[in-house]
């Protein structure tokens, strides 16, 4: 049987804390920030947990689960 490969774009995305859960980053902060208010620019700041109901789709495509 072929080894498993894991999905490059989502190990370029993610990764495994050592609780299990998986960090992600946050959307919306490549371009055209001017517009955005500095509340929510300082909100979309740092990294993020995926959904509980996501993590297991994205543990299959890092081959964790």
């Amino acid at each position: 049987m072929p080894k498993m490969k894991s999905v490059s774009g989502a190990l370029k995305r993610f990764k495994v804390k050592k609780n299990g859960s998986i960090k992600r980053g946050s959307a919306f902060r490549s371009h055209i920030l001017t517009k955005m208010t500095q509340k929510r620019k300082r909100a979309l700041r740092g990294s993020k947990t995926v959904a509980e109901v996501d993590s297991t789709r994205v543990k299959r495509m890092l081959c964790q689960a």
